[in-house]
C-alpha cells in the first residue's frame, strides 16, 4: 500500500469511536526500512480552526485493522497526543 492511499483513510479510534482525521506522513525506520507510526493532525486550536500545533503518534502496533476507506487503531489519545516539533 502506498502512502496516498494510506492519505485517503479516516483514521478512528476504536475505543471511543471517535474519528481522529487522516493520515499524513509516516515513521520509518531508516536501518530496516519498516513504518514505525502513522502520523495524524492533532485537534485545531480554536474550535478546529487555525491549523494545529499537535499531532498523533500511533505506533503500527496499535493499528487493529486497515479497510477500504477507514483505518482503526485502538489508543488512548492523550497518550499518543504530542506537541509538532516544527
Amino acid at each position: 500500500m502506498r502512502l496516498c492511499e494510506l492519505r485517503e483513510k479516516e483514521v478512528i479510534n476504536s475505543c471511543n469511536c471517535k474519528r481522529l482525521g487522516c493520515v499524513v506522513d509516516l515513521e520509518v525506520n531508516l536501518c530496516t526500512g519498516n513504518i514505525e507510526a502513522i502520523i495524524i493532525p492533532g485537534p485545531g486550536r480554536i474550535c478546529g480552526f487555525l491549523g494545529s500545533d499537535t499531532e498523533y503518534i500511533i505506533p503500527v502496533e496499535c493499528i487493529k485493522k486497515i479497510g477500504e476507506d477507514i483505518i482503526l487503531v485502538e489508543i488512548k489519545e492523550e497518550k499518543f497526543l504530542k506537541n509538532c516539533k516544527y
